[in-house]
């Protein structure tokens, strides 16, 4: 049973990463040995040479100076110095016969074949390596192990010379530097491992925040708890941002489905509470045929209004979504706005609004004729909607760079600044237009078309000046727009 917490923290992503930190502190710190130790026997090797060398200089020199004999004599009273210090001297004729010879104190033997073979001709320093015995009491050949470095150098004469040096401090000093290694690699590996614990468990934090903050949002429901950002300014960071924008935004959306199903719901209890009383009313009646028919009438002038409030949120929906079927065609919008304009004259000359339209003769662009139509005739409904008697609305249509602008502006009551920013939301109404007829989703399916077009929509009002609404169509790189000289339509009152 205790194996299995074993076996789930080797899958987890901190538990790697500690196992990553840690390995590589480790290795790196082995590297680090490695080169060190390296590096510190190359250094004492090459100080043990220079030793050699300066040993040989010596005796050379005296031999120049005093001769053959003088030198002799010297290494002989040296001797036991040389033994204690370590030092292998010999000295052979010119025939390479050994005339002395001074081992190291403690070596016991060695191999003279090696000794006396690669003399040199000349007189610079040539070194060899010779097998010896550190035991004093083993003279086989087979333990024959140890090594040293020994420099020959040929008298001016023809006698050699020849003088090595002792690894033995060399090797203590190294086989100390190892022990002392040895000693500090377990707190090495410590504190490598607490290290990479540390560094894992810093990285993971802002993934363990947000590990808590989704599982808080599951078990209560609340979109409101959010990640604590950790304000480093790394991709961890980016991402714990990121995160919360996510949640804001769905949070808003949220919110927005609630707001929207309430006026939903709202919006069709009325009609359905209508159609309810129609029926009753008939049903209970003892009406004639006519008055029958007068209530299938309400009855389907009812659906109709609850089918047409369906229909639009599902067509808001998909143009939001990005699944909005447009059936673009290479479109003259002037035509589309004359059209819309003249079927909206006699709604206008009821309310005494005069229209004016101003547009060229062709604007032609790459839409779906349909949906922008719907888009004009809707902004022209509210525009005349809200205009009182004698009031003006104007339309207008230009090409401006790669863009189609298509402006509606009217002398209504205008918009207030607090309902400006939500005048798109579905279903929203304001304060002024909850005392006219509507279903509240007209100017959303406005926006929704016009972006499924990749254009934008801006509005611009002031109480009691009215409003200005502009529409932003691109060109979508089709063929350049040919616009002939205006025509203005003569204002109807």
């Amino acid at each position: 049973m205790f194996l299995k917490p074993l076996r789930e923290l080797r899958k987890t992503t901190a538990f790697r990463l500690t196992l990553w930190y840690s390995s590589i502190f480790i290795l790196s710190s082995l590297i680090l040995f490695v080169l060190v130790y390296f590096l510190l026997s190359s250094v004492i090797q090459e100080k043990d040479r220079k030793i050699i060398e300066a040993k040989v200089e010596e005796y050379s020199l005296q031999y120049e100076n005093a001769g053959r004999d003088a030198m002799l004599k010297e290494i002989r009273m040296e001797e036991l110095s040389n033994e204690r210090s370590g030092f292998l001297v010999r000295v052979a004729d010119e025939n390479n016969k050994t005339i002395l010879l001074t081992l190291p104190r403690k070596w016991g033997g060695i191999r003279r074949d090696e000794l006396e073979k690669g003399i040199p001709k000349s007189s610079e320093n040539y070194w060899i390596h010779v097998h010896g015995n550190f035991d004093e009491h083993d003279h086989t050949e087979n333990t024959y192990d140890d090594v040293l470095e020994v420099a020959t150098h040929r008298l001016s004469d023809g006698y050699i010379l020849q003088i090595g040096k002792d690894p033995e401090e060399r090797e203590d000093f190294l086989e100390r530097f190892q022990t002392i290694f040895a000693g500090i690699l377990i707190p090495v590996i410590i504190l490598g491992l607490a290290g990479g614990s540390f560094l894992a468990l810093r990285a993971l934090r802002p993934i363990k925040d947000l590990n808590r903050t989704v599982q808080n949002i599951i078990k209560t429901g609340k979109m409101d708890s959010r990640v604590p950002p950790s304000l480093t300014g790394d991709e961890l960071d980016e991402l714990t941002q990121l995160f919360n924008g996510m949640l804001e935004k769905i949070e808003t959306l949220i919110t927005g489905m609630k707001e929207a199903l309430d006026n939903v719901a709202h919006d069709l209890r009325t009609p359905l509470t209508r159609l309810r009383g129609v029926v009753e009313m008939a049903l209970q009646s003892d009406a004639d045929e006519h008055a029958l028919r007068e209530a299938l009438m309400d009855c389907a002038e009812e659906s109709e209004r609850m089918i047409t409030i369906l229909n639009t949120l599902m067509d808001i929906s998909e143009a939001e979504t990005g699944v909005m079927k447009l059936n673009r065609t290479q479109t003259n919008i002037s035509v589309s706005i004359r059209e819309v304009a003249e079927l909206y004259e006699y709604v206008a000359e009821d309310k005494g609004i005069t229209i004016s339209v101003d547009v060229p003769e062709r604007l032609a662009g790459y839409v779906d004729p349909n949906r922008i139509t719907q888009v004009i005739a809707n902004l022209l409904d509210n525009a005349i909607k809200y205009t009182e008697k004698g009031g003006k609305v104007e339309i207008s249509a230009r090409q401006v760079e790669d863009k189609i602008v298509i402006s509606i502006k009217d002398t209504g009551c205008g918009i207030a600044p607090h309902d400006l920013p939500r005048i798109f939301e579905r279903l929203y109404r304001g304060d002024k237009s909850r005392s006219h007829r509507g279903l509240g989703l007209g100017l959303s399916l406005v926006k929704a078309v016009i972006h499924a077009h990749g254009g934008d929509i801006d509005v611009k009002s002031k109480i009691g000046q009215g409003t200005d609404i502009r529409v932003s169509l691109p060109l979508n790189g089709n063929p350049a727009m040919q616009t002939w000289p205006q025509t203005k339509h003569r204002p109807k009152s």
